[in-house]
């Protein structure tokens, strides 16, 4: 470790020399908690949704696409939109940081995953406890009754409800609308009683999700930072900073703490 990174609270990690406190508490730990968000997704070639803002898009606001007033006053635009997104995001594959989570799942006694990320990618990877904080942009439920609806026609206009006839629309959290009660809950309370808390591939800006690794740290959980930079993270004596791209980190901590373990590339 270099004397810059020794200087800071916890310290910092490259991507293959890891804190020995943080591979014994991982490897130790009956439950751990992860948080992950879109650095995560963008090494599987997903934008942004600002970054997604391009070509015919390029044009419109965030709030001219993603709020409940944008949908009530041009639904078929709104639609439209999220088709788009929907079919890129299907062409993407789940990296080897969503490959690392979906192992360590069987490597620890209870393994909570709380995403910000709506491409289903943790899904498909092979994770199953997922909490999602921001819906799932493969899901759409019922604009009037807030009904998830599991079957429904890819067509360029907003398909109806089967029960109610009211138009469908993403099950996404738009701006203006709260998260799911429930989901912010679990993923406070999973937070609070983790052993190890990783956050990966967030800012740590966007509330209630930003609070979560340092609401684990204030109670006494050792929480291990996953990004490019961190910059605007917090520090502490149990939080280590672990620089680097979620493919590279996840894969190499996981074969730290268990050697014997293999990590698909894709």
């Amino acid at each position: 470790m270099d004397s810059a990174a020794a200087g800071r609270p916890g310290g910092v990690s490259d991507v293959r020399r890891f804190p020995a406190e943080v591979v014994a508490a991982l490897r130790g730990a009956e439950k751990v908690a992860v948080l992950t968000g879109a650095g995560v997704s963008a090494e599987s070639g997903i934008p942004t949704f600002r970054d997604a803002l391009s070509g015919l898009w390029a044009s419109y606001d965030p709030e001219e696409l993603a709020t409940p007033r944008a949908f009530r006053r041009n639904p078929s635009l709104v639609w439209r939109w999220y088709r788009e997104r929907r079919h890129r995001v299907a062409e993407c594959d789940p990296n080897p940081g969503h490959l690392a989570l979906a192992r360590l799942q069987d490597l620890v006694p209870r393994l909570t995953l709380i995403t910000q990320n709506v491409d289903g990618l943790h899904q498909r990877a092979g994770s199953r406890e997922v909490i999602e904080l921001h819906g799932n942009i493969g899901r759409v439920k019922c604009a009037d009754e807030d009904r998830v609806v599991t079957e429904f026609a890819d067509t360029e206009e907003p398909p109806r409800c089967p029960e109610c006839g009211g138009l469908l629309r993403p099950d996404i959290v738009w701006f203006g609308e709260l998260l799911p009660p429930l989901a912010i809950e679990r993923a406070q309370h999973a937070a609070q009683l983790a052993d190890v808390f990783l956050s990966v591939g967030t800012s740590n800006l966007v509330e209630p999700a930003a609070s979560l690794p340092w609401m684990a740290a204030r109670s006494g959980v050792l929480v291990a930072v996953v990004n490019t930079s961190d910059e605007g993270q917090g520090f502490g004596p149990r939080i280590h900073h672990l620089l680097g791209k979620s493919g590279d980190v996840l894969p190499d901590l996981v074969r730290t703490a268990w050697p014997a373990v293999s990590i698909p590339a894709r």
